[in-house]
């Protein structure tokens, strides 16, 4: 099949926009929900049979594995979104080589993170906000979640990937098992055997595993464009740049997450201790507010997520009006979803905060306040995320950089420092409102000015990301 052969037969082409962003977001929404829940049933299983220390100490250990999901989305969107092009330009042998050298960066990247953690487990945890009382649980959780990350990473790498290649509903059941047998393993390893977080711990890692073989098997047995060849596994440091630069922007994203869940423990930890509520509850609480929020915002992310090829494909083809009507669509969905998660933070925070009542009513009432405050603003997430991931998605990865790290780290750390300073346990709350506010405008000034270009000053190249015009910021 010919290049232009290939194009006009690909349905990221020519099907209806509004059916195939709904034929691949839906899968992948259904996909990131479970992704978030993996934590969300520990939080839950282990506020009922641990209390809110067992849940400050998921929260304690959380960036580390915030730190598996940024190299994993690093080497799997980098990846997916360079396959994404490389199919609309019809160059299915660079696919290939994509394939093998992710897989080759992902096995690499979970071993080394598994193996750092396991080498300064308990100077990690200190440094991440553990407290004297949180520290065992932490340790008990952590020991086994490392020993998973090697799965963990390769099984989120590969679900991109699995997308990219044109099977969204194979992605999601990958995650749907997983997520499913977390919740049986949850009760059973934390209630029955009397294992509590390291049982929650286990449950996780096990599950994980079973995602990782269905991932491994598709892409052996199923796959559609991809092929797995042993040769391919030999590093290419073409491909291994284009998958880098590309995967950059989640990368930066996820890591800048890191450094404020780090700023952001410790500074609950300091202010908690200074106010009437102590810092264990203002660690847990929170810590049970950001994964409520991780489900709302993984719902988001699910529908950019799914709009990633079409935009991608269409992008490389050169059907620009394509894209812009793509990213329209998207964009008020998304919008939508964060209207309406804005509301019910504000309005009924009870209602989600439901699952994680604790026997405590001061941590009820910290965490209910919590919510309403924290999260006051959360609509711009329906803008700003999709924008971001606009510009990774079309090869432009230095803008989608700059939008997420002026979020993440130009803006919110900053804030998290200072504002304390003013208005104690509160100030850590403010932050986040503030932030939002302030990423959206800068993302409203990127996003008008590339819509109102698009299709106007682009050259395409013939073939290959390489070459200035394809990655250009």
């Amino acid at each position: 099949m010919n290049q232009n052969e290939f194009q006009t037969k690909n349905i990221l082409g020519t099907q209806p926009v509004g059916k195939l962003l709904v034929q691949y977001a839906v899968p992948s929404v259904v996909s990131m929900v479970v992704m978030a829940l993996y934590n969300i049933v520990d939080q839950i299983f282990i506020a009922q049979g641990v209390g809110y220390i067992g849940n400050g100490a998921t929260t304690a250990a959380f960036p580390l594995i915030t730190v598996g999901l940024a190299l994993a989305l690093l080497i799997g969107n980098g990846s997916a979104a360079f396959i994404s092009l490389e199919l609309g330009r019809g160059n299915t042998d660079k696919v290939q080589r994509t394939l093998g050298n992710a897989l080759l960066l992902l096995t690499c990247a979970g071993i080394l993170l598994m193996g750092i953690t396991f080498l300064f487990m308990e100077p990690l945890l200190r440094m991440l906000g553990a407290t004297d009382a949180i520290m065992p649980y932490a340790v008990d959780y952590v020991t086994y979640i490392a020993a998973g990350f090697p799965c963990i990473i390769i099984s989120t790498g590969l679900s991109n990937i699995i997308r990219a290649d044109g099977s969204p509903r194979y992605s999601m059941a990958v995650n749907l098992v997983g997520a499913g047998l977390n919740t049986i393993l949850d009760p059973i390893f934390i209630f029955a055997l009397g294992m509590g977080v390291k049982g929650a711990a286990i449950a996780t890692t096990i599950s994980q595993m079973v995602s990782f073989a269905l991932s491994i098997f598709y892409i052996l047995k199923k796959a559609h464009y991809v092929r797995f060849l042993p040769a391919n596994l030999q590093p290419d440091g073409t491909v291994i740049r284009q998958i880098l630069t590309l995967g950059s922007s989640n990368f930066i994203t996820q890591m800048s997450i890191t450094v404020v869940n780090v700023v952001l423990n410790n500074s609950l930890a300091y202010y908690g201790a200074l106010s009437s509520y102590g810092a264990e509850i203002a660690l847990s609480a929170l810590g049970i507010v950001m994964k409520i929020n991780a489900i709302f915002i993984n719902i988001i992310l699910g529908v950019v997520i799914g709009a990633q090829p079409i935009l991608g494909f269409n992008y490389g083809a050169g059907n620009y009006a394509r894209v812009k009507r793509t990213y329209q669509t998207e964009i008020s969905i998304t919008f939508a979803i964060a209207l309406l998660g804005n509301l019910l933070f504000v309005l009924r925070p009870e209602i989600p905060l439901s699952l994680f009542r604790d026997a405590n009513p001061v941590f009820n009432e910290f965490a209910a306040m919590a919510t309403r405050i924290f999260l006051c603003c959360v609509f711009s997430a329906g803008i700003q995320i999709p924008s971001a991931n606009y510009f990774q998605a079309v090869g432009k990865p230095f803008k989608a950089m700059i939008l997420n790290m002026a979020r993440q780290l130009l803006i919110l750390v900053p804030c998290i420092l200072i504002l304390p300073l003013f208005f104690g346990l509160k100030g850590v709350l403010y932050a986040m409102p503030l932030t939002d506010l302030l990423a959206l405008f800068i993302t409203l000034f990127f996003i008008v000015r590339e819509l109102g270009h698009l299709g106007r000053s682009q050259k395409l190249p013939a073939s290959g990301l390489g070459e200035p015009e394809a990655i250009g910021n």
